[in-house]
């Protein structure tokens, strides 16, 4: 690929910084996909500028202008402290066509609603799990469609914010105590689905028209503790001491018989047209002891640090790190000059 300018958008307090010597895993865990980025174009010969996005546009248009970078590279997961807001922004950099990675906007708006996509994803006859949405400010009454256990979540915030052993519940009372709970300290609706007994994989997909799906990733939980629940927690997903002392580890899943997986990818790409996705996603599963994938959300736009699912994923399937980040900015062109093309500008 040719030396590109690339102006890299982040959060203000993931700004990376040069060098990661000096700061400690858990330090770097927090900045680690930015860094990576931002340090491996970097070392491919590509100029680099990491930009803080918070809650304005004109920070984006003023650098844009000034310095005329060739693609912008997004890892900002939310805008204004909403994570359903980030497809604003890449409306904005559709609209002062600029090429950009990730994800269109239609597609981060479908993904982001947990109700909504799985509502679409059920509609052409893919398993989901049962679910119902508890809103703010309503009486919090079990559906009877809905049985018990269910794991209750955020409608709409992802990276596992929220979900603990006490996500996770068998009676009504926790129900409601859990519900409230996502009410009143996470801020959002509640979203309680029927809890699927069974394997945590995900398969990341990468394209526009063409795509091309990775090998299914499986989310390996160790030795937890004996009653506790096998699902991706904060602390399963986000805590690199928890991790260590409980031996959770990610990689290829095993003993996956060549059609099954080969089912899972095929659901996977299902999923990722259905909601209109493009550039880069990573679809959840859960895989049920009688091998049925149920399709638990997308997520467009994931985490792509050099030691993540994602990346894992690629490097396994014989593409490199460096590679894997020329894919996706190659993606956000050749989808800018697609739409130049169609519409005449």
């Amino acid at each position: 690929m040719k030396r590109l300018r690339v102006l890299v958008l982040v959060h203000p307090d993931l700004v990376p910084p040069d060098s990661s010597k000096g700061y400690s895993e858990q330090e770097i865990n927090v900045w680690k996909t930015e860094y990576d980025v931002v340090s491996t174009l970097r070392s491919a010969g590509h100029e680099v500028r990491p930009l803080g996005v918070h809650d304005e546009l004109k920070p984006i248009r003023d650098e844009i202008e000034a310095w005329k970078p060739d693609v912008v590279f997004t890892l900002l997961e939310q805008f204004r402290g909403e994570v359903i807001y980030d497809q604003n922004v890449a409306s904005y950099l559709e609209l002062i066509r600029i090429p950009y990675t990730g994800c269109n906007p239609r597609g981060l708006m479908l993904a982001r609603g947990k109700d909504l996509s799985k509502t679409l994803v059920h509609y052409h006859r893919i398993r989901v799990p049962t679910f119902a949405v508890f809103p703010m400010h309503r009486k919090i009454k079990r559906p009877k469609r809905l049985a018990l256990p269910l794991i209750i979540k955020s409608l709409s915030e992802d990276a596992s914010y929220g979900i603990s052993q006490a996500s996770v519940v068998d009676t009504d009372d926790k129900l409601a105590e859990r519900v409230t709970f996502i009410h009143e300290k996470i801020g959002t609706p509640a979203i309680a689905e029927e809890y699927v007994e069974g394997r945590e994989v995900y398969v990341g997909v990468l394209g526009n028209e063409r795509l091309w799906a990775l090998p299914v990733w499986e989310l390996h939980f160790g030795n937890m503790a004996p009653g506790t629940w096998r699902i991706a927690t904060e602390k399963v997903k986000h805590d690199p001491n928890y991790q260590e002392r409980r031996g959770i580890l990610h990689g290829p899943a095993k003993d996956l018989a060549p059609e099954l997986g080969a089912r899972i990818q095929r659901t996977a790409k299902r999923i990722y047209r259905t909601l209109g996705l493009d550039g880069y996603a990573r679809i959840d599963f859960r895989l049920s002891a009688e091998e049925i994938p149920y399709f638990l959300e997308a997520n467009p736009n994931p985490e792509i640090a050099n030691t993540q699912e994602f990346a894992a994923a690629a490097l396994h399937d014989g593409v490199a790190y460096p590679e894997l980040l020329h894919r996706i900015l190659a993606l956000g062109i050749r989808r800018a000059a697609s739409t130049a093309t169609t519409f005449g500008w």
